[in-house]
């Protein structure tokens, strides 16, 4: 195989050190290599003299595996000055029985050598602290959802139904009862007419579902996850306001994604996040649909297609895209609520909620390519396309209810 790299290294990482395998052409047999494969530290002063190591050997490219967060330190301080690319572990995976730390450097050098490795994408710093905050922000707010489960299942314990009669135990009327019966009020009638706004409708079942067993032990987990989502929400709208100064330079492709039904701002910041709002990275729609892992996978063996489930993407991305699919299959009269329910029927639910998601990735990837806005098709897309088709469809359904149907088209006026 062609040789594109003559001096090139591979390094396998973990959390305490690195193997780095270097592979350079042998001074005894013209066309062969030698390999020399060396053990390195993690602190960021090993790092260094790792980069110094790697510019004596003049290397011209350096690859480095992605593995969990502790390739970050070598990536960012080596390619300030070498040619690293980081490449995904499951398209290096070596041969099995046969894997140690120190064949997996020899490997990954041996792989780049022949340029048989493909970089993934590394943002900018600008992005990666953006991804930073949009991150933390997620995950909060996964953590503020698991401490109203928390309560749910408290107050199951205690024998009362809040959580069946309020669909949010954590609004205005649901928050001042569970304070009140933090402070030792038991009457369920008090309790109930605490109630604001609509929920005061349902008062008789609020009484009935507020009484319960609630004790000073219950009160006191009560108070303490109270003040616990208290502290992440305090911590959500710290980072809101961080994102917001740090999406100035991206308010255009805000603005532009905003029009997508199903999107709101918070999406649209993980999106661009995400995806560095640069499209010029993805060579396609197709190229960036694919990189989010909402496409259909290839396993196709002797003629048959053995799996198509979508494969494994940025989960933070597809995240915000199945929230967006949500919302836009919720919105009436739009393209998306149409393909999502033409595809239900023969598809199914989920693989029709990715289809919304690809056509979605999609829309985004030529919007920001082209600096234009969404452009609505509007729900009766499919049946202007090929209205003969939808008037076949319906004269079928027709006569399954046993009509005989007679078409007379509408002459247009004059």
């Amino acid at each position: 195989m062609d040789v594109l790299h003559e001096r090139c290294a591979g390094l396998d990482i973990s959390k305490k050190d690195a193997k780095a395998c270097v592979r350079t052409p042998s001074t005894k047999h013209r066309g062969s290599f030698t390999t020399q494969t060396t053990t390195w530290g993690a602190t960021t002063n090993a790092v260094l003299a790792l980069r110094d190591h790697l510019l004596a050997a003049e290397v011209t490219l350096v690859v480095i595996e992605a593995t969990s967060d502790y390739w970050k330190p070598f990536y960012y301080l080596m390619a300030e000055e070498l040619n690293v690319i980081l490449v995904n572990a499951r398209q290096v995976k070596n041969l099995p029985g046969r894997k140690t730390d120190v064949s997996d450097a020899a490997w990954l050098a041996q792989l780049g050598a022949h340029g048989l490795v493909r970089a993934s994408f590394v943002p900018p710093q600008p992005i990666r602290e953006l991804r930073d905050l949009t991150r933390a922000r997620t995950q909060m707010t996964r953590e503020r959802g698991q401490i109203v489960q928390r309560l749910e299942k408290l107050l199951e314990d205690t024998g009362i139904k809040l959580a069946a009669v309020a669909s949010d135990i954590m609004g205005v009327s649901g928050r001042a009862m569970l304070e009140a019966l933090i402070d030792g009020e038991r009457d369920p009638q008090i309790l109930a007419e605490m109630a604001k706004s609509k929920l005061r409708n349902k008062i008789p079942e609020l009484t009935e579902a507020l009484t319960g067993r609630f004790r000073e032990h219950h009160a006191f987990l009560v108070r303490l996850h109270l003040d616990h989502y208290d502290q992440l929400t305090t911590a959500v709208q710290r980072l809101d306001e961080r994102i917001e100064e740090a999406m100035v330079p991206f308010r255009l492709a805000l603005d532009l994604l905003d029009t997508i039904p199903g999107i709101n701002q918070a999406t649209a910041e993980v999106i661009i996040a995400e995806t560095g709002g640069d499209m010029a990275r993805f060579a396609s729609a197709k190229h960036l649909a694919s990189w989010a892992g909402v496409c259909p996978g290839h396993h196709e063996s002797a003629g048959r297609t053995k799996n198509t489930k979508v494969r494994p993407g940025n989960p933070y991305l597809k995240g915000a895209l199945g929230l967006a699919a949500f919302g836009a299959v919720r919105t009436k009269d739009t393209y998306l609520q149409a393909r999502y329910k033409r595809l239900t029927a023969r598809r199914g639910p989920l693989k029709a909620l990715v289809a919304v998601e690809h056509s979605i990735i999609t829309a985004i990837w030529h919007m920001l390519t082209d600096n234009v806005p969404y452009r609505e098709l509007g729900s009766s897309y499919f049946r202007q396309r090929d209205p003969e088709r939808a008037a076949r469809r319906a004269i079928t359904a027709l006569n399954q209810l046993g009509y005989t149907v007679t078409l007379n088209p509408i002459e247009s006026a004059a």
